[in-house]
């Protein structure tokens, strides 16, 4: 893949770099599984869905939540893990299907839920770079994201591939032809996604500490992702919310010049995403928007996938290179944040 070599290459940039092979790799190498876990779902046909997870993973739950809810006409809810860890309740989960997703499929808790919905009468799915982690033991269907090893403490190539697992489970669960084209073409256009230039955010936000993130739909699991990174690689404070719930209240913090980060993507949400940054930016904000429709907000380069559920990814996709830059830039070191370690095993 012909990617620009950053100055500074830290494990997360290499990790990053690997994006597009990582995602070829899935491409080649789960469909067997995807295939398998999609043509059980279709025969229980199930009245609804459940996720298990925990950051970053809980962010690619929520992703998913929006695309299932979309294409398969299916209400997704997401289930904390404690119910089933600390409070030993067991939920009546007939006719579903539960999806649990953790990259190291290790924690206590999320394998605790993920037993405890089989239990219930769900037939519970892990998405998860072990397929011999506990996670995959207690699960009847597992999907390999396939993303190699990953050593920097913030998720990059995995989310990526997470996503990308439970798009392409529900592409061949629906016979979503559309859809299953639009995942292979994935791997070429995250190649370009990482070379978007988005230095002018990156100038503007190198000595700020709070700026809010706006997306909708998918584009809103995004956002949450978007604000995790700036926290976990540049310990810059940032919120996200939905473009329409950011005029509900947290609207009264954005004064003059308060920076604005909008994640736009090619989909029926673009419009109301358009319509707040146009506003916050006519109030004297510093808006940066992933769109070339907007007014008054600064443009951000973007890469287009011709497709509303893989849309958004691309945007991360972008971010992940942006931020590590950010990081950098900041004399941080992404591979190291403060308090954190890559493997989190909470009960």
């Amino acid at each position: 893949m012909n990617i620009q070599p950053n100055h500074t290459q830290s494990r997360m940039r290499s990790e990053i770099n690997d994006i597009p092979d990582a995602l070829q790799r899935l491409l080649d190498q789960s469909g067997v599984a995807i295939k398998n876990a999609a043509e059980e779902l279709s025969n229980i046909d199930p009245r609804f869905i459940s996720t298990i997870a925990r950051g970053s993973s809980d962010h690619a739950c929520s992703y998913l939540k929006y695309a299932i809810e979309l294409n398969a006409g299916i209400p997704v809810a997401s289930i904390g893990p404690s119910i089933a860890s600390i409070y030993d309740a067991t939920l009546k989960l007939d006719n579903s299907a539960s999806i649990s997703i953790s990259q190291s499929g290790k924690s206590p808790d999320i394998v605790a839920m993920a037993n405890s919905t089989k239990i219930g009468g769900a037939v519970p799915i892990a998405i998860t770079n072990d397929p011999m982690s506990p996670l995959a033991l207690v699960c009847s269907h597992t999907i390999d994201i396939c993303a190699g090893p990953e050593k920097s403490v913030a998720a990059t190539k995995t989310f990526v591939n997470c996503i990308t697992s439970g798009l392409l489970l529900l592409a061949y669960w629906m016979n979503d032809s559309q859809l299953l084209t639009a995942l292979h073409n994935l791997p070429q256009q995250a190649a370009s996604g990482i070379n978007c230039n988005w230095d002018k955010l990156s100038e503007r936000l190198v000595d700020e500490s709070s700026l809010l993130i706006l997306g909708r739909g998918p584009s809103v699991a995004i956002a949450n992702e978007v604000a995790l990174k700036f926290k976990e690689t540049c310990q810059i404070h940032a919120e996200s919310y939905s473009s329409a719930e950011v005029l509900h209240g947290p609207v009264s913090i954005v004064g003059e010049n308060f920076p604005v980060l909008a994640l736009a993507a090619r989909d029926a949400s673009q419009p109301s995403i358009i319509s707040t940054a146009d506003q916050l930016a006519q109030r004297g904000a510093d808006v940066f928007a992933t769109s070339n429709k907007v007014s008054d907000a600064q443009q951000l380069p973007f890469i287009a996938t011709s497709h509303p559920l893989t849309d958004p990814l691309l945007l991360v996709i972008s971010f992940y290179s942006f931020i590590e830059n950010l990081a950098i830039r900041r004399g941080r070191d992404p591979d190291t944040p403060p308090n954190l370690k890559k493997v989190t095993e909470t009960i």
